[in-house]
């Protein structure tokens, strides 16, 4: 009916039994492995790709080269340039997929400190985007910004936390 396109990009992959519903919003270069569903109003951002079987509940977004595992589950947004894992769950930055994208040094860096504001300062959401906004920003973690800001209701997916550590917390 009216209203309900569903529009995929260029260079994207759609392997076996993938469901797109109405209105999801594929990027370009957006690869999404078999079996994995995608309910109305799902957007998935530039370069991101979502393993196998993984489930995403109507009205969430996948950022920009975010990578998703195989049968995760989501109802909350996934930031750009994170990992996706488990249900609602982020295990870290995807830094290979950030590296293989051609970003500088300094610009994986700064990502990975707008992830560490976000995600392992102590901060809530609201107290580390006060924060974020207390300084400049590149483009890139601007944009990780700006998406973690307009989440809507059901808000963004949290860290997972594993033997006392955040997973992801690492240095490269």
């Amino acid at each position: 009916g009216a209203g309900t396109e569903t529009r995929v990009g260029s260079h994207c992959i759609l392997m076996a039994g993938v469901h797109l519903a109405h209105n999801a919003e594929l990027a370009d270069r957006v690869v999404i492995a078999n079996n994995a569903l995608l309910a109305g109003h799902v957007k998935v951002g530039a370069g991101a790709f979502i393993g196998g079987g993984a489930v995403f509940h109507q009205f969430m977004r996948v950022g920009r080269q975010a990578m998703v595992r195989g049968n995760a589950g989501f109802g909350k947004d996934i930031p750009p340039f994170c990992i996706g894992a488990g249900t609602n769950g982020i295990a870290g930055l995807n830094s290979v997929g950030l590296r293989r994208s051609g970003l500088s040094a300094a610009q994986r860096g700064e990502i990975k400190e707008a992830f560490k504001l976000l995600y392992l300062s102590g901060l809530n959401t609201s107290q580390a985007l006060a924060a974020a906004a207390e300084r400049a920003w590149g483009a890139e973690a601007a944009e990780f910004f700006d998406f973690v800001a307009e989440a809507k209701k059901r808000g963004i997916c949290g860290l997972m936390v594993r033997h006392g550590a955040a997973s992801g917390a690492e240095e490269e």
